[in-house]
């Protein structure tokens, strides 16, 4: 399909794979979608700056970037940074155009419905689009989907009037008359307001006033605090709602000015927001900021999950924003015509870009239009330009299911590092331009959004997962299925039903293929020396583990059904590397007990103690907790045998006690994510056997599953 990306301050029309529908969500095929003159421009702008007015532009990127050299090296940081700039990222957030599949549980929708889609990410420049239940409006009869597929920028607009809760005859200010600012004034003017409109563009200010604001005032010309007060009878408007954008902090100091005593200001746009409290105070007036689309904005359960708010609670959702915003264009109280620019084949993205950029003509939005030919299946796949990279008989073929962050900033550079073992066949990904961004850079043959193009493909000979928890038992069940080798981060699944099914697929094969899970610390180096140093050991083990794993809000994805919590989805880490020191000993006793916060901020779920007891007489406990700060050392582990103390901090200092032996030092964090790579290919090209043996993957998701229940019965979130 045909899709919009952004790169090096331009947009251009690339080849991508079209997504395939998910639970709850509706496969449309787009008509038309809007570029916004405001915020996709600033987008596109930002995409031509060079890297470091890019950091300074945007502080809370560079926090990431930071944390990404910590954890994985300044070379493979900057690799993936510009790798992904290259590539292009997907642009759009607002578009229209008709459902050509249902994904499962959705209702109230029928394939041929015509709706209108919202979201950054999802209603993008693309023919297709995989759109949440709640980001989809059916579009009422009688209006095209050139007038629905604005319904982003109607819904942010309708929501500032709602924030504003005009009355019958208010006066009301709106300052900035771009695309939102002209929405918001016609939906003021329907809502039975007096609407005076201030902007420096006097082109802007008439086309408001065809469309009916009563009384326009430039900027430029006008002391518009005057003459809003020359206009309200020296009092002051009832509000004043922001809708420009500038990053000069006066103009919302100059709303306030022209509000009346006990009036509201409502800030729709993006303003300078250092405030005047002289202006502000006296008048002792409401500041209320407009979130986006409203109710629901934000929220991952209700945008992505499909959970609704009860209207008799919550009336105006975003998604019911977005449907009335739909209704006032069919009873002819928005006027659209005048607001639209032109229209342009996606094709011609580039040109519709650089029409918003023609000076001293200023347009409001222009729209993208969409080829029409029904496709019962959209292709899914993309061929990308020739790997550079020769392929030798003998490297393993490499399929990804899902493009990860961990993936690419991990797995893949490593992998690059052992073009002796591995090369990328095929990168698969639930969004197709993060497929191709992730193949382009790492020199994929091709990029997919169907899972089963990989399992099919008889070139690929081993399968990495790398997708969200939950999905990990079934795509490890179909790829072992396929008779391809398995490499699955780490939980191997969340299911103890899937655990049983891979357990017989495994047992009832002659020649089952290798299957790994990315437990990487029983590879790093440090934990290396330690089984050297205990090997021949004398006594059992008493190993205390501490993870200082950090707090992460409730509303993550890692603490939902995707993720599974931190018990599954991150300490089983630690009950692998157990099971690694002990050796041959098996589990015979698990014991597990949660802390019990009296804050709501804190999970029992993530702060616990487990304690693993083996038939060798070794007894290893994990504390893990998010209560500590994050400055301290995430990860301290101590071994108590024959006399001595084994502690590795962090993973670069290992220490010994009581001992002459040498322990092991490294400047950098090595958690062994190399190492298991360089394992996993040397059993496939070598001998084939298991780095980590069937036996020890089920043992560990089982001691995983017994903490679970155990910290789960015991919490007070149950």
């Amino acid at each position: 399909m045909k899709q919009v990306l952004i790169r090096g301050g331009q947009a251009s029309t690339a080849e991508i794979p079209a997504p395939q529908v998910s639970a709850g969500n509706l496969l449309v095929q787009v008509e038309h979608s809007c570029i916004s003159a405001g915020t996709e421009m600033a987008g596109l702008r930002m995409s031509g700056l060079p890297l470091y007015q890019r950091a300074r532009k945007q502080p809370e990127n560079v926090k990431r970037v930071l944390a990404m050299v910590k954890d994985q090296g300044l070379a493979s940081t900057l690799a993936r940074v510009r790798g992904k700039l290259s590539a292009g990222t997907a642009t759009g957030y607002s578009a229209a155009g008709r459902v050509v599949a249902l994904g499962d549980q959705v209702e109230g929708y029928s394939i041929g419905d015509r709706v209108a889609c919202a979201g950054a990410g999802i209603a993008n420049h693309a023919q297709y689009i995989d759109v949440p239940v709640n980001l989809a409006a059916r579009i009422p009869a009688g209006i095209s989907t050139q007038q629905a597929c604005t319904v982003t920028l109607g819904a942010i607009a309708l929501q500032g009037v709602r924030r504003t809760a005009p009355t019958l005859g208010e006066t009301v200010v709106v300052v900035g008359l771009g695309i939102l600012g002209q929405l918001v004034a016609q939906m003021l003017n329907a809502n039975g307001c007096r609407v005076i409109g201030v902007d420096v563009d006097a082109k802007r200010i008439a086309q408001a006033q065809v469309n009916g604001l009563h009384i326009g005032i430039d900027a430029t010309c006008d002391n518009y605090i005057e003459r809003v007060l020359l206009h309200t009878c020296g009092f002051g408007a009832d509000a004043v709602v922001v809708t420009a954008a500038s990053s000069g902090h006066e103009i919302i100091n100059e709303a306030m000015r022209a509000a009346r005593k006990k009036g509201r200001i409502v800030l729709v746009g993006d303003v300078g927001l250092s405030l005047n409290r002289a202006d502000l105070y006296p008048k002792e007036l409401d500041f209320l900021v407009s979130t986006s689309y409203g109710p629901g904005r934000y929220d991952p359960d209700y945008e992505e999950g499909g959970q609704d708010y009860p209207l008799p609670y919550v009336r105006w959702t975003e998604n019911r924003n977005m449907q009335a915003y739909l209704d006032l264009i069919s009873t002819g109280r928005l006027q659209l015509d005048n607001l639209i620019s032109g229209v342009f084949a996606v094709e011609e993205a580039e040109a519709a870009y650089a029409s918003l950029e023609v000076e001293g003509t200023k347009p409001m939005m222009v729209l993208l239009s969409y080829p029409q030919h029904m496709e019962s299946s959209p292709e899914r796949v993309v061929y990308l330009p020739a790997s550079k990279v020769l392929s030798k008989s003998e490297t393993l073929k490499v399929g990804l299911i899902g493009a990860s962050s961990f993936a690419q900033g991990m797995h893949l550079p490593n992998m690059q590092r052992m073009k002796d073992k591995f090369l990328l066949q095929a990168v698969m990904s639930r969004t197709g331009a993060n497929a191709r961004a992730v193949g382009q850079q790492y020199g994929a043959r091709y990029c997919t959004t169907d899972v089963s193009q990989i399992l099919a493909d008889p070139e690929i000979d081993l399968v990495m997962i790398t997708s969200r928890h939950d999905l990990h038992g079934s795509t490890v069940l179909q790829a072992l299925a396929a008779g391809k080798h398995v490499f699955v981060e780490k939980p191997l699944t969340l299911d103890e039903t899937d655990l049983g099914r891979i357990e017989d697929l495994c047992h009832n094969s002659t020649n089952p293929p290798l299957l790994m899970v990315g437990y990487n610390r029983r590879f790093a180096p440090g934990v290396a020396r330690c089984q050297q140093l205990l090997a021949g050991r004398t006594t059992p083990l008493i190993v205390n583990y501490r993870m200082n794993a950090g707090f992460i809000p409730g509303d993550h994805w890692v603490h939902g059904s995707e993720g599974g919590g931190r018990n599954l989805g991150e300490a089983c880490h630690i009950y692998d590397l157990f099971s690694a020191l002990v050796g041959e000993a098996k589990v015979i006793r698990v014991q597990a007990a949660s802390a019990s916060p009296s804050n709501s901020r804190w999970r029992g779920s993530d702060n616990f103690v487990a304690t693993i007891s083996y038939d060798d007489g070794s007894v290893c406990t994990l504390t893990y907790t998010a209560m500590g700060d994050k400055s301290h050392p995430k990860e301290r582990m101590d071994i108590y045998c024959d006399g001595r103390v084994l502690s590795l901090d962090d993973y670069k200092l290992l220490t010994v006690a009581g001992s002459r032996q040498k322990g092991w030092q490294d400047a950098a964090v090595q958690k062994g994510q190399f190492e298991e790579l360089l394992a996993l290919g040397t059993a496939l090209k070598s001998d084939g056997k298991w780095p980590i043996s069937l036996e020890s993957l089920l043992s560990t998701s089982r001691v995983s599953f017994e903490v679970e229940r155990q910290i789960r019965s015991a919490s007070s979130e149950i």
